[in-house]
């Protein structure tokens, strides 16, 4: 799968950036005032600077050191410093092919050929960071891969699995409408506990 859940809808509403990650590849998401949900790569191309630091100003997202703007294509259109100046198409942030669908957004690095992954009727509960890799929590599973993974609970749950780090990931928790949140909630608890015992 191409598809990989990197935040719950819910947790970036409009006019919030926030950083996040899938394996080597940081990246800011955000999303604009209009809904639309956006993943690029985590560093203004000026100085450096991580976008995920700055603001969103209406449809553009500003880097926070020198105000620089990048427009939903990732091209810079404005430059404080030199507010007459056309910038150059050279200019530009590395972007990510990202969408919103049932709560939950996704990015893809690679090829967008493949469907989003099936959620069902399921909803979004939280996100739960769990100090093991995607990769062991397939295994733990016995999951073949790790995008998404039903787990057989009362609540009929399913993890959108995020790749952070080798040890490390973000479980993203979804369950069936009517399940109380707080019990998922202290179920996926009990899960990370679990999951965080289990030897890498």
């Amino acid at each position: 799968m191409n598809w990989i859940a990197v935040g719950l809808a819910k947790d970036v509403p409009p006019g919030v950036v926030i950083p996040s990650r899938i394996e080597d590849t940081e990246m800011a998401i955000w999303c604009t005032p209009s809904g639309r949900y956006h993943a690029w790569s985590d560093r203004c191309p000026h100085r450096g600077m991580r976008l995920s630091h700055g603001f969103v100003r209406g449809e553009t997202l500003a880097c926070i050191y020198h105000g620089w703007q990048y427009n939903q294509t990732g091209s810079c259109d404005y430059i404080p410093a030199h507010p007459k100046l056309t910038p150059p198409d050279t200019i530009c942030v590395p972007t990510y092919t990202c969408v919103e669908e049932g709560g939950v957004i996704w990015v893809s690095l690679n090829s967008v050929d493949d469907p989003l992954p099936v959620l069902g009727a399921r909803v979004p509960v939280r996100s739960v960071p769990v100090s093991l890799s995607a990769k062991d929590v397939a295994a733990h599973f016995g999951a073949a891969g790790f995008t998404t993974i039903a787990v057989v609970s009362d609540y009929d749950t399913l993890l959108a699995v995020q790749p952070c780090t080798d040890t490390m990931c973000v479980l993203h928790v979804l369950a069936a409408p009517d399940a109380d949140r707080k019990e998922v909630s202290r179920w996926v608890e009990d899960l990370r506990t679990t999951l965080e015992g289990v030897p890498a």
